[in-house]
């Protein structure tokens, strides 16, 4: 089940066509209600489209048809308004400033179920499935290097790249 929590902080999209990118968070905050209150107060201008606590509550802050603001200044594959083109969607954890842990099972979970479920509704390739970093290297890291990319994609949403040179060959 998703728990409705609406916030102020969205607008309009402003691309035709529903969202071919999901971007993936990580709150960066002492804890899931002081990021959820901050990502409702009008005078902080960020939200998500969902938040997920660690214990695997999901919030819908944002309807999935409106433009949530989570990306800043970012780019991907030549696209610059990330905002307009993605749902995001935001993990709580405390991020590198506040004692950076790994994600919880059920956190992830969940995740995975919101995901998939997000990829039968859109058109979103796997190689449209984002890290904050990868849209903002120079100015984020998030979800960062203990985020399960691997059992995400395992779980068919997004990419895990194989090490295996193409050709079958050893190095």
């Amino acid at each position: 089940p998703i728990i409705p929590h609406p916030s102020p902080n969205h607008g309009s999209r402003r691309t035709d066509g529903p969202p071919d990118m999901l971007v993936i968070h990580y709150t960066g905050m002492q804890d899931g209600p002081s990021a959820l209150a901050r990502m409702c107060d009008p005078a902080a201008q960020v939200s998500a489209h969902y938040m997920i606590e660690e214990d695997g509550r999901i919030f819908q802050l944002v309807p999935d048809d409106r433009r949530a603001w989570h990306a800043g200044a970012s780019r991907w594959a030549g696209d610059s308004d990330i905002n307009s083109r993605s749902i995001g969607i935001e993990l709580v954890n405390p991020g590198h400033e506040w004692g950076y842990r790994p994600f919880p099972e059920a956190q992830m979970r969940a995740l995975s179920d919101l995901s998939t479920h997000l990829l039968t509704l859109y058109p979103i390739p796997a190689h449209r499935v984002l890290g904050h970093s990868d849209i903002a290297p120079l100015r984020k890291q998030d979800p960062g290097e203990l985020f399960d990319w691997l059992g995400l994609a395992m779980a068919g949403v997004g990419l895990w790249p194989d090490p295996r040179p193409a050709d079958g060959m050893a190095w």
